[in-house]
């Protein structure tokens, strides 16, 4: 979409807009005196031959031309994608022993790593991305970084402990993000928390609490309700069922707005990855083209020039 960064110069093009009224009335003008010409002979011998409507063609590409310098005076831009920078994507993966359930084949935990690896894949390189693991506790595996080999290699070593502290991942995260270098920028980074879980929180600081602490540091959070709820583990040598906190993680995201998600599968966990990954942490610029205007400008005075000269053996 064309938009302009200086849009009160749109108002050369009133001149423009006079112009074209004063070509208009001078040819209803002339037209008028053609018919009170009394000698019909000599009106022809007068009159160009063979135009018609054709002798209006280089007048009103004389008149585009001036309408594309016009537009380009505004400074016509489009926008455009660009990835921040700064912008920060802090990747919290539960690592409670539920995970090692297999209702989601190989398991849980198998599965969400694969997917987790094939969302790294899909972020821009410019982005920084950390990993946060959690169970009884959260801890930082990776800080935020734009070294893709160090957080698929904490990814591939995630082990599993018991709990689950989904509260204690988000203030974790947030702790992450405040580590960002500033490099002269004013302000936190755009940043973004990924949060994939299977279970209910059962250690450390509460959910909303942590959705108030995000929400006052402008970090969404979207989560990712991960499994089935037929998924079972063995702990202890006793069958436990392990169903999925669907409420809570969705009350997580919307409160931070974010985005909740369901997965009951690996191929459901990849593609919820995927559009996370096309829609983080980029800004709007505008890439102004007003070389397109006076390109076409000139175009159209080159065409009005070449009719005119077709035509009539002169400039217009």
């Amino acid at each position: 979409m064309i938009r302009f960064l200086a849009p009160w110069w749109l108002l050369a093009w009133l001149p423009v807009i006079a112009v074209a009224g004063v070509y208009v009335w001078r040819q209803f003008r002339q037209r008028s005196y053609a018919i009170r010409f009394t000698n019909v002979d000599l009106l022809r011998t007068l009159a160009p031959k063979g135009l018609g409507w054709r002798r209006h063609l280089a007048a009103a590409a004389f008149l585009l031309s001036m309408v594309a310098l016009a537009s380009a005076m505004a400074r016509p831009s489009v926008d455009r994608k660009e990835p921040l920078e700064r912008a920060t994507v802090m990747l919290a993966i539960d690592v409670s022993l539920s995970m090692q359930a297999d209702d989601v084949a190989p398991t849980r935990i198998q599965a969400a790593q694969e997917a987790a690896k094939a969302f790294v894949d899909e972020l821009p390189p410019t982005y920084n991305l950390g990993l946060v693991s959690f169970a009884k506790s959260a801890n930082v595996l990776v800080p935020p970084t734009k070294d893709r080999a160090a957080v698929l290699a904490g990814i591939d070593g995630l082990t599993l402990a018991e709990a689950t502290a989904t509260g204690e991942a988000v203030f974790t995260s947030l702790d992450a993000i405040r580590s960002v270098p500033a490099d002269g920028a004013d302000g936190a980074p755009p940043a973004r928390i990924v949060l994939l879980s299977d279970g209910y929180r059962t250690s450390g600081r509460s959910i909303e609490d942590a959705a108030t602490a995000a929400s006052s540091a402008n970090v969404p959070v979207s989560t990712i309700a991960f499994g089935t709820d037929t998924g079972v583990v063995d702990i202890r040598g006793q069958l436990q069922r392990v169903p999925v906190d669907r409420l809570s993680l969705q009350q997580l995201a919307e409160t931070t707005k974010g985005y909740f998600y369901e997965a009951a599968s690996v191929g459901e966990l990849k593609q919820v990855y995927e559009d996370m990954g096309s829609s983080i942490g980029h800004r709007i610029e505008p890439r102004e083209v007003t070389q397109w205007y006076a390109g076409a400008a000139l175009l159209f005075g080159l065409v009005a020039a070449g009719l005119s000269l077709l035509w009539t053996s002169r400039l217009p």
